[in-house]
């Protein structure tokens, strides 16, 4: 019997996988974007995800994609979905975020009660070709940027940043010790630490830093109980979630005509049992709450219309209240153009990719599936609606923070994908240059072009009735 392999030559082998990925697609490749001639009509993607929808919501959903190219871009993950399958890979596979734009990347608090930043949408998540998540992402600050005004040369030399921070990351990931790799992670109060830093080597500005700092402040402010204060009314001695219509419809509100089976008490109290089983633990505090109210809410850009209701629990009494999020699952956008996904619920698939993908995820997270009285199937996934938050606000963002905040939505990518994909594999392929960096920024450029034209697209389509559309005030 041969002695098996050294420990170095293992990793050794996976540096030469990615080497050799070079060949059949170059990293100049990637700069390579043009619609072909059989490009299937944007619009009539959107219809077709418009008819497992709620109907009236889908206004909502068309108006707000409606505001800007960026806001389109938001709502557009199937389009460049079935772009990106055209598109050169390595064929190397991570678990995807699947629409990893910059507004899906934000603070909350891991179950030690720190404050991390990290990814914070799965709705599309599925395994497939890194490069997709890093082109999604890059091309997000590009069509950004084009929004908040900034020069071409500041564009670009934030996507670059943003390449460059994956880039990296990835390559010092790959470097580290086993369990480094995977435990690492991008703690707020280490990011504001580093930002300093940056700060005194004169790379980022004292109003960058104060803005910085005052948005991790407002994240731990923004709890529950915040959220509680917000959207559940107390007056009348009882606990009832105030009506917002349409953004916020609470179950006693909503007609026969627009109930279809999972919106009714007794049906959520069931989920609420059964979805106890999909929690991380056995012993978990869900099971000291009782269920007290649901309403049905508006979120999102391109999750409008899905189903996404808010449950109100008590714990002790009034006085110890929980929100969750109740969040309809549907298949990810990406199951088009790569291969189905293994979970048969599509809430257990959205959990599993968020549980792989993050550093830290939330205790009640889980997911469960309803059967409704039209006989249909919907499957959910449930999360607490709001445990500290902070988000950035790109109606605000400079360009010399958007060059951080780039860097640092580059880094947490790399390190969720070096945790669910051969990080060794993925850094050899990406190397050591800019060549990577100038091609996707390249890609970012053309792709935004495209992106304004099907934005204008979407516009006549409303203009013309092919789409309906209801622009909030």
């Amino acid at each position: 019997m041969n002695a098996p392999e050294p420990t170095f030559g293992r990793f050794q082998a996976r540096a030469e996988l990615g080497r050799a990925a070079r060949g059949p697609s170059p990293r100049g490749s990637h700069a390579r974007w043009a619609a072909g001639a059989d490009r299937q009509d944007p619009i009539d993607l959107f219809v077709e995800q418009d008819e497992s929808r709620v109907p009236e919501l889908v206004p909502i959903r068309h108006g707000r994609m409606m505001i800007s190219p960026f806001t389109y871009f938001r709502g557009a993950a199937v389009v460049m979905a079935m772009d990106l399958a055209g598109t050169p890979d390595s064929g190397i596979t991570v678990q995807l975020c699947g629409d990893a734009h910059l507004s899906n990347f934000g603070l909350f608090a891991s179950p030690e009660r720190s404050l991390v930043f990290d990814i914070n949408d799965f709705d599309e998540t599925l395994p497939g070709p890194w490069e997709w998540d890093l082109k999604r992402l890059a091309a997000s600050f590009e069509v950004a940027g084009r929004h908040r005004g900034y020069s071409p040369t500041k564009r670009r030399k934030i996507v670059l940043a943003v390449v460059r921070g994956y880039r990296e990351q990835m390559r010092a990931t790959a470097k580290a010790p086993v369990m480094t790799a995977w435990y690492d992670r991008s703690d707020a109060d280490q990011t504001a630490v580093w930002l300093r830093h940056e700060h005194e080597a004169k790379r980022a500005k004292k109003r960058l830093l104060e803005r910085t700092e005052s948005v991790i402040a407002k994240a731990r402010t923004r709890d529950s109980m915040r959220a509680f204060s917000k959207l559940v009314d107390t007056s009348s001695g009882e606990l009832r979630i105030k009506a917002d219509p349409p953004l916020v419809v609470p179950l006693a509100d909503l007609s026969p005509i627009d109930l279809e089976g999972e919106e009714t008490t007794e049906t959520m109290e069931a989920l609420l049992h059964s979805y106890q089983a999909t929690l991380p633990q056995q012993n978990h505090p869900i099971q000291e709450f009782e269920f007290v109210d649901m309403a049905r809410k508006v979120v999102g850009v391109g999750s409008v219309g899905t189903r996404a209701w808010i449950i109100l629990l008590r714990g002790r009494d009034n006085d110890d209240p929980l929100l969750l999020q109740a969040k309809q699952a549907q298949a990810s956008v990406l199951e088009r153009y790569l291969p189905a996904s293994q979970y048969e619920n599509c809430g257990e698939r959205v959990v599993s990719g968020q549980r792989l993908m993050q550093s830290a995820s939330d205790i009640f997270l889980g997911w469960q599936r309803v059967k409704a009285i039209d006989g249909e199937s919907r499957d959910f996934y449930l999360r607490q609606l709001h445990d500290w938050k902070g988000s950035a606000d790109i109606e605000s963002m400079r360009a010399s923070g958007a060059m951080l905040y780039g860097r640092l939505c580059g880094e947490t990518l790399a390190r969720a994908h070096a945790r669910t994909g051969d990080r060794v594999a993925i850094s050899s392929y990406l190397g050591a240059s800019e060549r990577i960096d100038h091609a996707i920024a390249r890609f970012a450029e053309k792709y935004a072009d495209q992106n304004e034209l099907d934005y204008e697209a979407f516009r006549r389509a409303v203009a013309d009735g092919r789409l309906d559309a209801v622009v909030e005030h």
